[in-house]
């Protein structure tokens, strides 16, 4: 499934961050994006999931084909790990979590209480949340932060197996993660600061 957007103006609390961006996400394809910090980077990946409106432009995207990893993890701290992708595998209408916990090395962990795993633990099950949606395009918000090397290298090939089978994946990283992926530097699409008083208002830096 393909996703494709044309000309689009995202705001962060109502200003404009980036305007006119446009990409074609084809299946099997990896997108990374790049930027400095600031320059809009959530922003834009909040509104191709559907979290925020955009101001202008268009996403186009069938409809539940987009399965969103942010800086949160998005874990329930009092159930177990196996609990955790339980719940989301039939919030999403169903997935294999043994398949997942196996894909993210967790089947030791599988009993354990999220409120007890360590950082990068809690990361791997953030991420192996992905993998019970049954979802093809992966929009993901530094998805490799708080994991160790040899992490990376876990998410990284469970990555390589989604594209293999179809899936597309957007990326905002600046992890090299071995992947046959284009890169779309985010700069040229930064939004005009607007006039205030005189002065350029400075942009809201909380959010990338």
């Amino acid at each position: 499934m393909e996703m494709r957007v044309q000309d689009l103006t995202v705001a962060r609390a109502g200003i404009a961050v980036l305007e006119g961006v446009s990409f074609a996400l084809a299946p099997g394809a990896a997108l990374v994006l790049r930027g400095p910090n600031g320059i809009g980077k959530t922003t834009l990946l909040r509104t191709l999931a559907g979290l925020q409106p955009a101001l202008a432009g268009t996403v186009e995207v069938g409809p539940e084909a987009v399965a969103y990893a942010a800086h949160a993890d998005g874990i329930k701290t009092v159930l177990s790990v196996r609990e955790n992708l339980a719940f989301w595998a039939s919030a999403y209408g169903g997935g294999d979590v043994d398949s997942a916990l196996a894909a993210m090395n967790l089947q030791a962990l599988a009993d354990r209480r999220a409120a007890n795993l360590s950082a990068g633990q809690k990361r791997r099950l953030g991420l192996a949340r992905l993998l019970v949606t049954g979802r093809p395009i992966w929009v993901m918000d530094e998805p490799t932060v708080s994991l160790d090397t040899a992490s990376v290298a876990l998410f990284a090939g469970v990555l390589r197996g989604h594209l293999a089978k179809g899936g597309s994946a957007l990326i905002a990283t600046h992890i090299d993660l071995g992947l046959e992926a284009e890169v779309l530097d985010l700069t040229p699409y930064k939004a005009r600061a607007p006039q205030m008083g005189g002065r350029i208002g400075a942009f809201d830096e909380a959010f990338e």
